[in-house]
């Protein structure tokens, strides 16, 4: 597969998702910066974490206006495969290519620890190679994860399979203990309809060596090269 990883002035997990995908996967990846106009010939487009543009206005939406994010909406429009960790998650919501917001965390703390994770939905290129009801445990790094949706979308999305990922205990018991941040229904992660774009806040890239104590995120790459 060939990757492309954007990158806005305040990106800062762009060179760790650069080497998951270069020297973990073996993959071919290239940077895109903020005023790229055309993502043809890449299969998947990687949103990194970081604070685009220092989240002036509100979190990932100066970086929704440039050029490349016009251009992510013709990558996804088109079928490409779109994957939004963390900033990259805002930026997605900002560009309308995932329904709802973030908003600040509930108690105005950034947040900065490990959570649990239960998924929720495994048919997606992103999740296929976990079992459904799996708990993996994956860092967060945010103070503005909050997700929000009003209750009847949030109702279709669940049963259009779209919320992909919900903040858990070890137990993968789902409640309002272990929600981190004050996520409507404890979503961590959503979908678009056609399951090919995916957000998320947790940092997969984060995750993927025993150099760092676990290696549940390598499985979400695994999955999109499967």
């Amino acid at each position: 597969m060939k990757f492309a990883v954007c990158v806005f002035p305040g990106s800062n997990c762009d060179y760790d998702t650069y080497y998951v995908i270069r020297d973990l996967l073996g993959q071919e990846v290239r940077f895109v910066d903020h005023n790229t106009r055309n993502l043809e010939g890449f299969d998947c487009v990687v949103i990194p974490g970081g604070f685009s543009f220092g989240d002036y206005l509100r979190a990932g939406v100066l970086a929704s206006k440039t050029p490349l994010g016009h251009a992510i909406v013709d990558f996804a429009g088109k079928g490409g495969l779109v994957l939004g960790i963390c900033n990259g998650f805002q930026v997605l919501t900002e560009l309308h290519l995932l329904p709802g917001a973030l908003l600040r965390n509930e108690g105005r703390d950034f947040l900065c620890r490990n959570v649990y994770l239960r998924v929720e939905n495994n048919s997606l290129p992103f999740t296929r190679s976990f079992e459904k009801g799996e708990v993996i445990r994956l860092p967060i790094a945010h103070g503005e994860g909050r997700y929000y949706i009003g209750e009847e979308e949030l109702k279709r999305m669940e049963e259009g399979g779209q919320v992909v990922l919900k903040y858990c205990d070890r137990e993968g018991n789902v409640n309002p203990a272990s929600n981190p941040n004050g996520s409507v229904g404890n979503v961590a992660g959503v979908c678009n309809r056609g399951g090919n774009v995916f957000g998320l806040m947790p940092h997969p890239e984060r995750a993927c060596e025993d150099l760092l104590g676990y290696r549940d995120g390598i499985i979400l790459w695994h999955s999109l090269i499967a």
